[in-house]
């Protein structure tokens, strides 16, 4: 009984020393550039114990914001140098959303308990006009802060240039490091049109939770918890991404959760079920949203890339599907809980719906691929959107799926497919539009250029519709043709899919008999034609001997 007390004291004095040392010394912070949608950056010295400064459980440190409004709000901090029990270094960034004072301060918690807050520091943000974040507008358009809409002209560039590729007829195009990385590839999809991108983080591209083996000369083996170079590399792409004026599907995918450290679970069916398990990915989560959720250019989280073949993945037994709609209710929702700027949330699969997936509360925006049927786009996400009641993204489209196949035997079905896709997407209530596949194969083919027709009538589409979109009915003997009005000009985009010239009569239903006024726009030319009078009476539009060539498009602007 004696030694139990001793051993109780012992504890006690060590509980109390850890406390009674665990404080925060100072904040470093430099109020002259505080401006609205600007980074503001704080630094934060403490002293502390831990084992493990990127566990919230054993311990964290939260700044909370009160803003103008006197709205308030957590900030997630992160741990950047320093040891256990000595001055350690932390830091906070936030993108301030108003104008008008904010008060911050810190708040340290060890084992879920506080021991230490800051002093309050008052900061006076100063106004400055700038677009802000992206939330949904409709099932067409996202918008900004500033109540600007948004449709993404996008494409995957989802890792830069690996070492050894697996590709059986393109390893060396897919590993030239001079083209295929960010710094190359960003600025000409910008130069050319593009303003939404989807990149991953996985074992060999911005490998976050990972040590070694990445397949890529640009990341360094580290024994760190999170990888230095692949930090210094995020840092690199949002503010490569914000000089571009670019925005990002960051697909965050599930780590590095079989090492030790990271969850130490064997088999992705503990992944998704774990209680350990995912209570170390919502630390990964934490350091992610604490690190780089200030930037607007993140315009939403995937939580994972093709979770049905993660499910199955040749197994005789799938995951069950209860346990991953449970897993991405719960990471979505966290998410939400720790971002203060609520970005959006999607997730996607490859073929295989997974009950229940499309229908979680916390996932704004469902996601499915679609390869060799990109026939289907149109009426795909116009049923998802409808049965589930939110956007619908095709987050990857391509012609052919298989790497082992040599792309060059049909590269004009490879062309036509990459086109039409866009377009399909562009007359779809989807706002981003299908991101094809392939990104290397399709820039060693000079194809980046076509995206400046499809953002020229994206833009001019939003510009006359403020962001809304109406569906029109259409009927065209032998063209495969799509009509949507946005304000008071109707968009006709007609595909030929055939191996002859084609067309006939074309009749649209629109509500107004004042169309009377059309224009033609070559895409690929990028030219338009002389605006012509046409037919417009008892609510129909009637084009009159349209026809255009094989396995080509051609877009109608109707005043």
């Amino acid at each position: 009984m004696a030694m139990k007390k001793f051993l109780l004291m012992i504890a006690l004095a060590v509980l109390h020393f850890a406390t009674a040392v665990a404080q925060i010394q100072s904040v470093h912070f430099s109020d002259k550039d505080a401006v609205r949608y600007k980074r503001l950056d704080f630094l934060v010295s403490l002293k502390s114990v831990w084992q493990n400064p990127y566990l919230q459980e054993d311990i964290k440190l939260d700044m909370e914001v009160t803003t103008p409004s006197g709205a308030r709000i957590l900030q997630p901090c992160f741990f950047e140098t320093g040891k256990s029990g000595e001055i350690s270094a932390w830091a906070a960034r936030f993108l301030p959303q108003d104008f008008g004072v904010y008060h911050f301060h810190f708040v340290l918690q060890r084992r879920q308990k506080v021991i230490s807050r800051s002093k309050t520091l008052k900061v006076d943000v100063k106004n400055a006009m700038d677009k802000g974040f992206l939330t949904v507008k409709n099932n067409w358009a996202l918008v900004f802060d500033n109540g600007e809409p948004f449709r993404g002209v996008a494409e995957n560039i989802c890792w830069e240039s690996r070492t050894r590729d697996d590709s059986k007829y393109f390893a060396p195009l897919h590993q030239r490091a001079d083209r295929y990385n960010y710094d190359y590839m960003l600025p000409k999809f910008a130069r050319y049109g593009g303003n939404f991108f989807r990149t991953w983080i996985c074992a060999w591209n911005l490998p976050l939770d990972f040590q070694d083996g990445f397949n890529n000369h640009r990341y360094r083996a580290d024994s760190a918890y999170f990888n230095p170079s692949a930090i210094e590399r995020m840092d690199h792409l949002l503010a490569l991404a914000d000089s571009l004026d670019l925005y990002m599907m960051l697909t965050l995918g599930t780590g590095n959760f079989r090492k030790d450290g990271f969850g130490g679970v064997a088999t992705s069916d503990e992944f998704f079920a774990n209680p350990i398990a995912k209570r170390v990915y919502k630390n990964r989560l934490r350091y992610i949203v604490a690190r780089w959720a200030y930037s607007p250019h993140i315009a939403m989280w995937e939580l994972l890339n093709e979770v049905d073949n993660i499910q199955h993945n040749g197994r005789d037994r799938p995951i069950d599907s209860q346990d991953i709609v449970d897993w991405h209710s719960e990471m979505a929702d966290y998410l939400k809980e720790i971002d203060p700027y609520r970005h959006l949330v999607t997730s996607s699969i490859s073929h295989r719906d997974i009950q229940g997936l499309n229908d979680v509360e916390g996932i704004d925006i469902n996601q499915k691929h679609i390869y060799g049927n990109t026939a289907a786009i149109p009426s795909e996400v116009l049923r998802y959107a409808n049965d589930h009641g939110k956007p619908y993204v095709i987050g990857e489209f391509g012609y052919e799926w298989d790497w082992h196949k040599n792309f060059d035997d049909f590269s004009r079905e490879m062309e036509v497919d990459f086109k039409r896709g866009l377009w399909y997407g562009l007359f779809s209530p989807t706002p981003v539009l299908p991101m094809s596949w392939w990104w290397e194969y399709f820039e060693n083919r000079s194809l980046m250029p076509y995206y400046l027709g499809v953002r020229e009538i994206n833009d001019r589409m939003l510009k006359a519709g403020k962001g809304e979109f109406k569906r029109l009915e259409i009927m065209s003997n032998e063209l495969d043709a799509y009509a949507v009005q946005c304000g008071m000009e109707v968009f006709v985009y007609i595909h030929n899919a055939g191996y002859l010239i084609q067309g006939g009569e074309i009749s649209i239903a629109v509500d107004s008999d004042s169309f009377d006024r059309m224009i033609c726009y070559d895409p690929v030319e990028r030219v338009y034609s002389s605006e012509e009078q046409i037919s417009c009476s008892q609510g129909r539009i009637v084009l009159k001997d349209v026809y255009i060539g094989s396995k080509s498009d051609m877009v109608f602007i109707i005043k």
